[in-house]
């Protein structure tokens, strides 16, 4: 008789990254977070996507400055682009923003009251971050901020699995 395979998680929690074009910030989470999960043998727990406030890039692929940075900490980034839609409010238990502004625009587009409650920065799992800290945005600048970028969604990512994984109670 051969072995079946483990069956996946039976209700993964769904986390939605979100930043304004989904080309840099939340594609980076989204996949860090993948990865996260795996190396602790969590993959399918969790169930991970990323998409944009501005819908602006839709179909596009990440920034190849951030692919390039990805890479060489060993992250492949194959997102597309996609605006946030009402059907995500349904369809992830947590929808963490980047920053202020897409929280802002988070809370506007929800449909109801239940889908502003799912609303959070990430940074708030930053043990450097706090209540109302943003992930810079590294668009604009040079390879030293998106740096600075990823090693904030690094340690935010990593504080937001711990919490996750905490026991509650």
């Amino acid at each position: 008789m051969a072995l079946r395979p483990l069956s996946p998680h039976p209700n993964p929690t769904r986390l939605l990254f979100v930043c304004y074009g989904n080309i840099i910030r939340s594609p980076l989470a989204e996949s860090m977070f993948r990865q996260l999960a795996a190396d602790a043998g969590l993959a399918d727990k969790y169930r991970v996507d990323s998409a944009g406030t501005s819908g602006l890039f839709d179909g596009e692929p990440p920034d190849p400055r951030i692919s390039r940075l990805a890479a060489a900490h060993g992250l492949k980034l194959d997102h597309r682009s996609r605006g946030v839609t009402p059907e995500d409010y349904e369809n992830f238990d947590m929808i963490l923003a980047m920053d202020s502004r897409n929280l802002a625009d988070l809370l506007a587009l929800a449909p109801s009251p239940p889908g502003r409650a799912q609303v959070r920065l990430l940074r708030e799992f930053d043990p450097l971050g706090g209540v109302d800290a943003s992930v810079p945005d590294p668009v604009h600048s040079g390879p030293e901020a998106f740096e600075m970028t990823y090693t904030v969604i690094e340690r935010s990512v990593r504080g937001l699995l711990e919490a996750l994984e905490r026991p509650q109670g």
